[in-house]
């Protein structure tokens, strides 16, 4: 029965309950009773259900942590075992042969020797081995192409081991043989170690010092000849001998040989004869070739042989 608030009264049936309300409740309660004992059976079997339920999904939840604790342990053997695997296989930079060519000879002209060696080159180490020709004014473009190459992670900054894993080698003539040697000097200040340098007929450009040899440099050769208006430089040093070999200062003389660059211009048989001869004379290329071969990874059924 509601009240005045809406909320129901209880009412007291001892004093105002009529008979049917009485019989009413009685009839309930006995119903309430039935109820209850009939359902504690039920209860107790529904208790059995629950327990035996809830014993499986511990039986399942125990199999599951198990496993997963079997799956961390072996990713975590995993994760150890990786860095080794990792350092194992680092990918290793190619070996680098730069090559400048003299004058304003244009870099992949193939009547110039040092076009020619490089074609050589390309052709017997067709993997692990990059060879580039510039021109003997293009030593910061060089320089640029070397730092790409060490960068293996690409990450646009050479890490320290990065640089020492630089292998190297320089080769050039005339003003190439001096551009050599000026990345060599500028890939000393990056802190990357060179292999080889060959100068053939080196000229100096201006304010340039082509006979001293960085201590970046494993090895350095020389080859000049003395005769001419262009003649090349006639003795490298090392800047510290502890740390650079000076393979040799290689001298020729053309004065009775007779001309035989007939691919080449008619002013340079002219004006530079002899400069000329040196570049085109297979005798002083072979020992170039021979010299960079030495610093490079033997080819399957190749070896170090020349051609």
């Amino acid at each position: 029965m509601l009240g005045s608030g809406g909320a129901l009264e209880e009412r007291d049936c001892r004093k105002g309950c009529h008979t049917d309300e009485r019989a009413t409740g009685y009839s309930n309660f006995g119903e309430r009773m039935k109820y209850r004992t009939n359902n504690s059976a039920s209860r107790e079997r529904v208790s059995h259900m629950i327990y035996t339920t809830n014993f499986r999904r511990l039986g399942i939840l125990t199999r599951t942590s198990i496993f997963s604790l079997g799956a961390v342990l072996a990713l975590a053997q995993t994760g150890l075992a990786q860095p080794v695997s990792a350092t194992a296989t680092r990918t290793m930079p190619p070996v680098i042969v730069i090559g400048f060519v003299g004058g304003f000879i244009k870099h992949d002209n193939l009547v110039h020797s040092e076009v020619q060696l490089a074609a050589r080159l390309r052709k017997a180490y067709p993997m692990g081995v990059d060879v580039e020709t510039f021109e003997s004014y293009r030593g910061e473009k060089a320089r640029k192409k070397v730092l790409s190459l060490l960068d293996t992670n690409h990450d646009g900054t050479l890490s320290p081991e990065e640089k020492q894993n630089g292998r190297i080698i320089i080769y050039g003539h005339s003003w190439g043989g001096s551009e050599a040697i000026a990345l060599a000097r500028k890939l000393e200040k990056d802190g990357i170690p060179v292999l080889l340098t060959i100068q053939v007929d080196s000229v100096s450009k201006l304010r340039r010092n082509d006979a001293v040899i960085p201590a970046n440099v494993a090895q350095a050769a020389n080859f000049y000849q003395p005769n001419g208006l262009l003649h090349g430089q006639p003795k490298i040093r090392a800047a510290d001998s502890t740390r650079t070999r000076i393979i040799g200062n290689f001298r020729f003389d053309y004065k009775a040989s007779p001309y035989k660059c007939d691919e080449y211009p008619w002013y340079d048989r002219v004006f530079v004869k002899s400069h000329t001869q040196i570049e085109c004379d297979p005798g002083v290329w072979k020992q170039a070739e021979s010299l960079i071969r030495s610093n490079l990874p033997a080819t399957p059924g190749r070896g170090d042989e020349t051609h």
